[in-house]
């Protein structure tokens, strides 16, 4: 039997994907979750053979989640969930070491294979969607930047963004203009679009 937890906040999904799996003979689902913050108390309390985690999640986002299991709990193998099909975030999820990449629009029997691929130790990932990631380019933007830009996404001005992570104004604004440039983008709000597209943030 392949042991499983769910993490994915919204209940209608979460219910939709646990009746699918309780129809499988060799899957039973162990613990259901709705934020990243729950995912690695309940793999230590459970120890399952998979944590199916949907990368956006309230708390801690999925890849996150997905990064603390592989330190911590290193035979339980993760199988990210997502509607965020770009090249970028699929990069980011290798990065984290997951098993699996799937998105949910993907056919319903698809789940419980790619369940059982990533629980016999393969990487399940959407073919398509890997060699897209293969084919993009990789993000231009170094670490410090790429904080930037997401302070920058989230609504921070240049005094705040300088504020929380301990810079200047005059280094946040050359920060901003770099990024710019560096994403042939026409302003910080283009640049934003870029690399949230790109999944870069």
């Amino acid at each position: 039997m392949i042991r499983v937890i769910l993490a994915e906040d919204m209940h209608m999904v979460r219910g939709a994907l646990v009746s699918l799996l309780n129809l499988e003979e060799d899957i039973e689902v162990v613990a259901e979750l709705v934020s990243g913050d729950e995912i690695l108390p309940s793999v230590l309390e459970h120890r399952p053979d998979v944590a199916i985690i949907d990368i956006d999640l309230p708390g801690k986002d999925g890849l996150t989640a997905a990064a603390e299991v592989h330190d911590k709990a290193p035979n339980t193998r993760t199988l990210i969930l997502t509607s965020l099909g770009k090249p970028g975030t699929l990069r980011r999820a290798f990065a984290a070491q997951v098993g699996g990449f799937l998105m949910k629009d993907a056919p319903p029997g698809e789940l419980a294979e790619a369940i059982r691929g990533v629980r016999a130790g393969r990487r399940v990932v959407d073919g398509e969607l890997a060699l897209a990631a293969f084919d993009n380019e990789e993000c231009p933007l170094t670490e410090r930047e790429l904080d930037v830009l997401r302070l920058a996404a989230d609504g921070a001005d240049v005094t705040d963004i300088a504020a929380r992570l301990y810079l200047t104004t005059g280094t946040v604004r050359n920060y901003l203009t770099a990024v710019t440039t560096k994403l042939n983008a026409r302003n910080r709000v283009d640049a934003v679009r870029i690399a949230q597209e790109s999944g870069w943030v």
